[in-house]
């Protein structure tokens, strides 16, 4: 095994707050300001449980990504394996001990706050896959040897959370592991070969499905099969979006989500919300926020000396990028229901932790950026 020699720069803490990456910080409490505004109109302008809850998490959150910020990213670098085997051990404990909802078993009591230890897995297979390429030179990433410790990496995670069930998260996950492995080196023939034969074994997958995520399929093709039922969601989903027309209804005054026709308003269809409210040009300012942030973040990445930071900045960065594509994409009816939180918008402790937990490791990246890890 090679011996790790690091060479740091010794930055006062002074230092560490000048280093801040500002814009950063800015774009993300402008979403995180946005996201209570929108939690409060979710609950017909009152401040309710949830708006109490998601204020509370985002600002908590917050400071722990300030946290974070100011670890070394040699230590993340050093930890992210351990990261990554506890994320995977609370995986496998959810089996035995996680608490059931709404027909799945996605939480885990730790006491103190029940996580959902596959949203963490999002970002501790990024840091894992981030520190595994690392040394891997890149002519040599495709090489027989180096492919099995990725593969069982993402698959392992993946297929536990497909069984709880939760197929949605499963897939992002699957996404966010193939995009640092692209990332990496690995060639395109390769991903061209695989989708093949996913093509040919979709029969085969889609045989495991349950019921309800078979109906999401078929709902998705053909919504009005169901309008009542299945297709009830995506239906008064594309009313709102459509209904908020250029310039929206106006905050508070959204009637698709004020008479209760739309389900799940403060979580995975909080864009829908949105939409209705200030219609395209507030959804255009918001896709720019998180354009901003994601370009913030690869910034960041470019401008890192050692190539764990820059793994792990793009690997995130596209990540995130796909998180917020596909639960756009979901409640606009263009893929299937898939149950994808909108980073910090959607209310949910677990995701909006994992977001700032990436977001810290990020931010680490920008401080430490003239650190070598060798």
């Amino acid at each position: 095994m090679l011996r790790e020699n690091i060479r740091r720069e010794n930055l006062s803490f002074r230092e560490k707050i000048l280093a801040l990456d500002f814009y950063l910080i800015f774009f993300v409490l402008l979403l995180g300001t946005i996201s209570c505004f929108a939690m409060f109109s979710s609950e017909q302008g009152k401040i309710g449980y949830f708006t109490q809850s998601h204020i509370y998490r985002f600002f908590t959150f917050f400071m722990f990504f300030i946290i974070i910020s100011f670890i070394n990213i040699s230590l993340l670098y050093k930890f992210s394996y351990f990261f990554y085997f506890i994320v995977l051990a609370l995986l496998f404990a959810v089996d035995s001990f996680g608490i059931t909802s709404s027909g799945s078993k996605r939480w885990i009591n730790l006491f103190f706050i029940n996580i959902q230890p596959s949203e963490l897995m999002k970002v501790s297979l990024i840091a894992f896959l981030a520190r595994y390429y690392y040394k891997i030179p890149i002519e040599n990433v495709t090489s027989f040897k180096y492919i099995f410790v990725p593969i069982f990496a993402l698959s392992i995670p993946v297929a536990l959370v497909a069984i709880q069930p939760d197929l949605g998260t499963a897939v992002l996950i699957l996404l966010g592991g193939i995009a640092v492995i692209w990332l990496a080196g690995f060639r395109i023939k390769f991903f061209l070969y695989s989708f093949l034969i996913l093509i040919c074994l979709l029969p085969v997958g889609i045989s495991f499905l349950k019921p309800y995520q078979k109906s999401r399929i078929l709902t998705f093709l053909d919504p009005e099969r169901d309008p009542l039922g299945a297709g009830y969601q995506i239906i008064q989903s594309k009313i709102a979006v459509g209904s908020g027309g250029i310039f929206g209804k106006g905050f508070l005054q959204g009637s698709q989500s004020y008479l209760d026709y739309l389900p799940e308003k403060h979580t995975d269809f909080i864009f829908t919300l949105f939409s209705e409210e200030f219609g395209f040009i507030g959804c255009i300012l918001l896709l720019i926020i998180y354009v901003a942030i994601i370009y913030r973040i690869t910034k960041i990445g470019n401008k890192s000396r050692n190539n764990f930071a820059k793994i792990y900045c793009f690997g995130f960065a596209t990540a995130f990028f796909i998180y917020v594509a596909v639960n756009m994409s979901m409640v606009l009816g263009l893929v299937p229901i898939v149950g994808a939180p909108l980073p910090i918008m959607s209310y949910g402790g677990s995701s909006m932790l994992s977001i700032m937990l990436g977001l810290g490791i990020v931010m680490s990246c920008n401080i430490h950026q003239k650190d070598e890890i060798s």
